[in-house]
């Protein structure tokens, strides 16, 4: 990612929450837990301004980019921080007045519900709007647990439905990761509709995940070169064995080129290219990125060997993380097909 000042500043600024060296004291702590939000962090979060990032100066926000918004991500990432910084900083601009002001103050917490497939991201297919009510199923929605409210996508567009509101239903499973992902139903829900689009707010979304996601990488492998070089077998360091070390070189293009394809697809929203040049960049970016965190949390634990199972070293906290996210935005086969389905032609 371009280091412009602006970059730069909020990667600094995630040090407040999420400490260089890595200390995952409060993450483990969080883990399995039933809300899985740590308030006081999540005030931090507030007060940083981090939610405003993508809404209009105009409305009070920071008026930054998605550059910023995936620099965030990719800091988050490292630290494994838990809580929804990204998905309710890309929801913020689509709410209305009322709900946006208690969202910027911290007492609520608004989340996307997008997916009906295991495969499919943004479809809105089985949902019907009808008389200021929703009704149909979202699966797989991260964070629901911590949130008061939910943005839905809907054929007719996004609608806001308040988590106490009749007739819906959320059931939640846990993660291996010690997170949670849950099923909302929703029968005949008062819903109030949202301005806005919707799909571009995930879009941008889906490119922070992926930053996020390869922030998490980047730590990992990182931690599993140092072990490299402080584990003896044999009666030499393990990084010494070339097998390892060409094995290592792999992993370091990869990531190399998941950071390459991830800037390419940012400076694509930027730039204000096609929508279907969107698409393909973002789904190359998606596919490159869960790839190369895939092939990095193997690596990882092969290299640090038995111990790279345990749950007491911290490898395997990113590798559980990487497991429960890294198809979050679809499989890398699925965004192969979204970025020849696109490629298709212009719009």
């Amino acid at each position: 990612m371009e280091a412009s000042e602006s970059v730069r500043m909020i990667r600094d600024s995630v040090g407040a929450i999420a400490p260089a060296g890595g200390d995952l004291k409060r993450v483990r702590a969080l883990r399995f837990d039933a809300f899985g939000l740590d308030q006081p962090v999540w005030q931090q979060v507030v007060d940083l301004g981090w939610l405003s990032l993508r809404l209009d100066e105009e409305r009070g926000g920071l008026g930054l980019g998605v550059r910023e918004l995936c620099a965030i991500g990719e800091e988050l990432g490292a630290a494994l921080v838990p809580e929804p910084v990204l998905a309710v900083a890309a929801m913020v601009p689509l709410l209305n007045d009322a709900e946006r002001d208690k969202v910027l103050e911290g007492s609520l917490i608004v989340v996307p519900a997008w997916r009906e497939g295991i495969n499919k991201a943004g479809e809105a297919a089985s949902m019907s709007v009808s008389d200021g009510t929703v009704s149909g199923r979202k699966i797989l929605v991260p964070s629901a647990v911590m949130a008061g409210a939910f943005v839905v996508t809907t054929a007719e567009g996004a609608v806001l439905v308040e988590r106490d509101a009749p007739g819906l239903t959320i059931e939640s499973y846990k993660t291996q990761d010690g997170g949670q992902i849950s099923t909302l139903s929703m029968s005949s829900t008062p819903c109030t509709l949202l301005i806005g689009d919707a799909q571009d707010a995930l879009h941008e979304l889906s490119l922070a995940h992926s930053a996020y996601l390869l922030g998490a990488t980047e730590r990992a492998f990182q931690m599993t070169l140092d072990y490299l070089g402080i584990r003896k077998q044999f009666g030499k360091f393990i990084g010494s064995f070339q097998v390892l070390q060409h094995r290592a070189a792999e992993a370091k293009i990869q990531l190399a080129l998941s950071h390459a394809v991830l800037d390419e697809a940012v400076t694509s929203v930027e730039s204000g290219a096609s929508k279907s040049e969107q698409v393909r960049s973002a789904a190359r970016a998606l596919a490159r990125v869960s790839d190369t965190a895939m092939l990095i949390a193997r690596e990882s634990v092969q290299m640090h060997g038995a111990i790279g199972i345990t749950d007491e070293h911290d490898i395997g906290l990113y590798c559980r993380k990487i497991l429960s996210i890294y198809n979050q935005f679809g499989t890398a086969n699925a965004n192969r097909a979204r970025y020849l389905a696109a490629a298709g032609g212009e719009s």
